[in-house]
């Protein structure tokens, strides 16, 4: 094998559940081996590109089908894209990995809804136990665990050492990173 192909590591699950910090240390450890990467956390991407977005359905459709376009974009320049989206239902993902096409890795980064509860510092889970946020995933809005996702990580259990080195060996093994 000899270069490395772009990919994009679609990261889903709950709020909380460790999805920005496990994009981050992938970050970090694709950089340092100089491999081009970027981050494309879903928080982020809502405070700009889809800003005029909200959280119906519909909104969340097309967070998720914008998201996947910008991914599709910088893999084919050969990046190793890290998108952190909890892209909640199995038609999400479906549509995004239609759009990225090969190169397309789903990781499901999962932690009980207690482990998320615990870990949120914005107290967005009180205030949708309160009915303060409508829609809030988990919570009065609906989360599919992927099926079958190509990779799964538990982070409550799973230091972020050990997920992000599981991660590395994925895209070796898919050709997405010279071994």
């Amino acid at each position: 094998m000899s270069a490395a192909r772009g990919a994009v590591i679609w990261m889903t699950g709950l709020s909380g559940a460790g999805k920005s910090t496990l994009a981050r240390a992938l970050h970090a450890r694709l950089a340092a081996a100089g491999q081009p990467a970027i981050v494309l956390d879903g928080d982020v991407m809502r405070r700009g590109l889809n800003a005029d977005l909200g959280f119906t359905p519909e909104d969340r459709t097309e967070n998720l089908r914008r998201v996947a376009h910008v991914a599709a974009l910088f893999m084919q320049q050969g990046f190793i894209v890290i998108a952190a989206v909890i892209s909640p239902e199995h038609q999400h993902r479906r549509a995004a990995r239609e759009i990225v096409g090969d190169g397309f890795i789903e990781v499901f980064v999962n932690a009980p809804l207690r482990v998320c509860e615990a870990r949120d510092a914005k107290d967005l889970y009180a205030r949708a136990r309160r009915g303060e946020i409508a829609h809030f995933t988990g919570i009065s809005g609906p989360f599919d665990a992927p099926l079958a996702p190509d990779v799964a990580i538990e982070t409550d259990r799973v230091p972020v050492d050990e997920a992000v080195g599981r991660l590395m060996a994925h895209l070796v093994a898919k050709g997405r990173l010279p071994g």
